[in-house]
């Protein structure tokens, strides 16, 4: 990965340099290529390897630019945690590797994980036009619900949460507005039309911190957004897949077979409209090569 190098990108909000960790193939000298923006997790920051590792290889077979920001790191103080410095982080990332390599404006992706996840469910609603498509992977996508599920758990995220927000759910009316401001789940209009793919794990939330339900009620919302309501996944459903670990006998046969290099098991896929949601046998944790097959396919109008 010599070519994988670190860069320091300045801020257009707050004029600070922000690092960002940059991938560009030998074909962006000469040609347009398309652009995979890959966010860190949660408690990560940019310098997040094992992403990387499988990654960086594929995007130089496929002559793809890679980025992945900073995006002000580990989600536990307010410039982090999808907070508007954050947000533009990214996006000044994208501006930087468009201004240094030819890159096809047709064809730029967002996706990531965990914390990425949340991240690429965001970007969906604050920048819908600029992406081609985006993929995430066991996503947190209502941050006071994770705060309600980690802190019951006995995982320690909900303070991480609490110093990024100001403090707990309720606390106040601007600690709940920031909370909102910051879950995809409630600004996921601003997506319509947008392909995006959202994958959980069944395990995710006992032997992973995400429930389903996390994903789950995402689509539910980009479902009814894209004007397929009909799509959505019975709420009862979704609390027996969270709490039993299995998908429930009436979702049993929603599944496919059209990706059987994927590392995990589908268990359960259904779509609305541009939007795919798939549950697979696997806890947290993302397919990085499942995601670049499945974004490759995706070219702006």
């Amino acid at each position: 990965m010599s070519d994988f190098k670190t860069v320091q990108i300045k801020s257009t909000k707050d004029g600070t340099d922000q690092p960002s960790r940059v991938f560009i193939p030998d074909e962006a000298k000469t040609q347009a290529v398309p652009l995979l923006v890959w966010l860190h997790s949660w408690s990560s920051d940019y310098k997040q390897n094992d992403p990387a590792t499988v990654m960086i290889p594929e995007a130089g077979r496929r002559g793809w630019a890679v980025v992945m920001p900073n995006f002000r790191g580990p989600n536990k103080q307010p410039e982090a945690c999808g907070s508007d410095l954050a947000v533009q982080d990214i996006l000044d990332a994208v501006a930087y590797v468009r201004s240094v390599a030819k890159i096809d404006p047709q064809r730029i992706y967002i996706a990531g994980a965990s914390g990425g996840g949340h991240m690429t469910m965001l970007m969906t609603t604050r920048a819908a036009d600029l992406w081609a498509a985006a993929s995430a992977w066991v996503p947190i996508t209502d941050i006071a619900a994770w705060h309600a599920q980690t802190k019951q758990a006995g995982r320690g995220y909900w303070k991480m949460i609490e110093g990024a927000c100001g403090g707990a759910p309720g606390a106040s009316d601007a600690v709940d507005a920031e909370y909102r401001q910051r879950s995809s789940l409630f600004h996921l209009d601003q997506a319509k039309g947008l392909p995006i793919d959202i994958n959980t794990g069944i395990h995710d939330g006992h032997t992973g911190s995400v429930p389903v339900s996390q994903t789950l009620l995402a689509f539910n919302r980009l479902a009814v957004v894209n004007g397929h309501p009909d799509a959505q996944v019975p709420t009862d459903l979704i609390d027996a897949m969270v709490d039993t670990q299995k998908v429930p006998a009436p979702l049993a046969d929603e599944h496919a077979n059209d990706d059987p290099q994927r590392k995990r098991e589908v268990l359960f896929r259904r779509a609305a409209g541009p939007v795919r949601v798939t549950v697979f046998e696997g806890t947290h944790e993302s397919d990085i090569l499942a995601a670049m097959r499945w974004l490759a396919q995706f070219r702006k109008d």
